[in-house]
């Protein structure tokens, strides 16, 4: 009955050893997609009022636990029984992530109109209505930018544990997402509450001494941060639906083999996103049309 027991002690200490060295190698071939997907949802979880980020960040983490709680089983299921598919649901991801990369640069470029100073009254009365819409439409964008870029960290961890048993495949990937997730907003948590680390050591240290310069730095460093994550996040946006389209697209893959990944990558991306951007406005100015 012990030697039992002990047996199956030893099954477990094995399948752990393979699961964490199966998530190791799954987790240095997505590096990159985190890197990517950091840069995106920082951008996404800042612009709001200091009492609303870690509320929004916790409502786009819960959004992202789900995401791969759906993910997971389907990209186990599909890759037994429909693997065909999962190279459509990537392509698909990666047209709506280049559309939204080039749809900041156009925002970028071509920003809306102010708002009239007759108008300025109305909006004030809206001001608390509009700021509740904007964050849940924030929200719903980084939970929606996090659902594609899981797709593509689940599927990489997958091909990884292509060849081992289903509860390793299991086992892995549900590692790796969870760990993706954790890693991921827990970054993001602390770069936009780095201000506010940063007021209370100014405070404490009554605006004298190394602690005061430190805290005024981290003040400081918090918009420039923010501006250079919103510029990777866009540039990340459309890379990885370039590599998207790369990677599963035989056409592409065999496009213009002189120039470096990372350059063909960025320029399939720009050119697939400002099409899908030229299509959706153009169908937006019919249908305001029709509606006139």
């Amino acid at each position: 009955m012990a030697s039992g027991f002990f047996a199956i002690l030893d099954d477990i200490a094995f399948l752990m050893d393979d699961v964490a060295l199966a998530t190791k190698v799954a987790t240095r071939k997505t590096a990159g997609i985190l890197g990517d997907d950091l840069a995106v949802n920082a951008e996404k979880a800042t612009g709001f009022l200091s009492e609303r980020e870690i509320p929004v960040l916790w409502a786009i983490t819960k959004g992202s636990l789900i995401n791969k709680l759906i993910i997971v089983p389907l990209a186990l299921l599909l890759s037994v029984f429909f693997p065909a598919a999962i190279t459509y649901i990537l392509l698909l991801g990666g047209l709506y992530l280049a559309y939204e990369g080039v749809e900041k640069i156009a925002e970028y470029f071509f920003p809306h109109a102010k708002t009239e100073p007759a108008a300025e009254k109305h909006v004030e009365m809206k001001t608390e209505t509009n700021n509740i819409e904007n964050e849940k439409g924030k929200i719903k964008s980084a939970v929606t930018t996090d659902f594609i870029l899981s797709i593509e960290i689940v599927i990489i961890a997958l091909g990884t544990v292509a060849e081992e048993n289903l509860t390793i495949q299991i086992l892995t990937v549900s590692v790796v997402a969870l760990l993706a997730t954790v890693g991921v907003y827990g970054i993001v948590a602390l770069i936009v509450r780095m201000d506010d680390a940063g007021y209370r050591l100014i405070k404490k240290s009554n605006d004298k001494g190394f602690f005061s310069k430190l805290g005024h730095l981290l003040v400081k460093a918090l918009p420039v941060m923010i501006k250079i994550l919103a510029a990777v996040g866009t540039v990340a946006l459309i890379l990885v639906s370039g590599g998207i389209f790369v990677h599963n697209i035989e056409y592409l893959h065999h496009l213009f083999p002189e120039l470096p990944a990372t350059v063909k990558e960025f320029g399939i991306g720009l050119s697939v996103g400002l099409i899908a951007f030229l299509v959706a406005t153009g169908f937006k100015r019919i249908v305001t049309l029709i509606k006139r």
